[in-house]
């Protein structure tokens, strides 16, 4: 192996690359594991000294630091293993998924663009496209995104943009990522892609033809509930403006948050391997359980885009999943999300996915379904206690 190993890390496994890309012994002190460079500032000896590294800082050149809201080597060294995991030239970090789309959004738009976006998103990505962006004179325009004839008779000559998730948020209707792409690329737009539900071990948005991905590394990249943060991966030449960007606006990732979002990564592999085994055969076992009107996870032979899943998923299905307890004749819908939810005792109920514990998230503004992230406890123990829970849905 190379000393610094970096030329053998461009073909290594993906597993191999949560563990290793980013990290390696301290320069400075050779501390085996990242550490928290927990500043908000950076010294220098001389007056020189410090122009030199704001000066290349802000022109983004590597280990160049002097305000940790511009940049901060745990961060970095973050941003390097998530470019890793994505298959792309460059990454950015940042302090929440939020911050993450805004500023990869607005970086490459302008007053008098055009957006096309997803019908079927993240509640609050919805808000950001219906009251946020009008108002900065970006035209918005929400197509269902799974129908391709719709997205190309809503592109425009200004359309610069298309936004769509991989697997939508809570529908899981699943993007033709290449088809999209084509659509975009053909106009002269670019295609961002929200990756959150499905990370890059399902799979890598950049090797399908999108330009940008983002992903809120809260989730399944952190894994563990515990610091919020964002992404968006590229080529350098589209990420340095969202650098910019989040620079501008303030959204930089926190020291301490990089850190845990960085050890989360190591065994995103083998959380998402696990949780999609167990979404899965959870799957399978609501499909075939009376007291479900319907489930969706890619898995399922009824799935309305299996097709696609099939083609740009590889049998790697993920562990989202959403489904709707049939409520008896006469009872209302609502009554049979709150039935089951309140009988849940084992997991959570609640916000946020991707952590190592199975979440149920009941939607009462959807019709009363439920967003499932399956976590990587025992498949038994789950499918046990849903079958428990169900029993109570009249």
């Amino acid at each position: 192996m190379a000393k610094d190993g970096k030329q053998d890390l461009e073909k290594a496994a993906i597993e191999t690359l949560a563990v290793h890309a980013g990290e390696g012994a301290d320069p400075t002190t050779r501390a085996h594991n990242l550490p928290i460079y927990q500043t908000a500032t950076f010294t220098f000896e001389t007056a020189d000294e410090k122009e030199a590294a704001v000066d290349g800082a802000l022109a983004w050149e590597p280990n160049r630091y002097f305000y940790t809201r511009t940049n901060n080597p745990t961060t970095a060294a973050l941003e390097e293993k998530l470019a890793a995991l994505e298959g792309a030239e460059s990454a950015i970090a940042s302090a929440s998924g939020m911050s993450a789309i805004s500023a990869g959004l607005l970086a490459h738009l302008k007053h008098g663009d055009h957006l096309i976006v997803a019908d079927d998103l993240f509640i609050i990505s919805q808000i950001l496209f219906a009251e946020d962006f009008p108002t900065r004179g970006i035209e918005v325009t929400p197509v269902a995104i799974t129908d391709l004839a719709a997205v190309k008779a809503a592109m425009r000559p200004n359309t610069r943009i298309i936004f769509a998730e991989v697997l939508s948020n809570p529908w899981m209707r699943i993007s033709d990522v290449p088809a999209l792409a084509k659509i975009a690329h053909d106009a002269g737009a670019l295609l961002v892609i929200d990756n959150t539900f499905l990370s890059s071990v399902t799979i890598r948005p950049l090797e399908h033809g999108a330009d940008l991905v983002l992903q809120t590394t809260t989730k399944w990249i952190s894994g563990h509930g515990d610091a919020l943060g964002g992404i968006a991966a590229g080529s350098k030449v589209l990420v340095d403006p969202i650098r910019r960007q989040t620079d501008l606006l303030g959204g930089a990732a926190s020291p301490f948050n990089s850190w845990l979002i960085a050890r989360g990564a190591r065994t995103l592999p083998l959380r998402v391997e696990r949780a999609s085994e167990n979404a899965t055969k959870l799957a399978a076992f609501l499909e075939g359980h009376e007291k479900v009107e319907w489930v969706r996870h890619p898995s399922l032979a009824s799935h309305p885009d299996r097709a696609v899943a099939d083609r740009i998923l590889g049998g790697k299905w993920g562990g989202m999943l959403s489904f709707k307890p049939r409520a008896a004749a006469g009872v209302d819908p609502l009554d049979a999300m709150r039935a089951f939810a309140d009988n849940i005792a084992l997991f959570g109920v609640g916000v946020s996915l991707g952590e190592v514990d199975t979440l149920i998230y009941p939607m009462p503004k959807r019709g009363g379904i439920f967003r499932i992230s399956v976590g990587i406890e025992g498949s038994d123990d789950i499918i046990q206690e849903f079958d428990r829970a169900l029993a109570h849905v009249k």
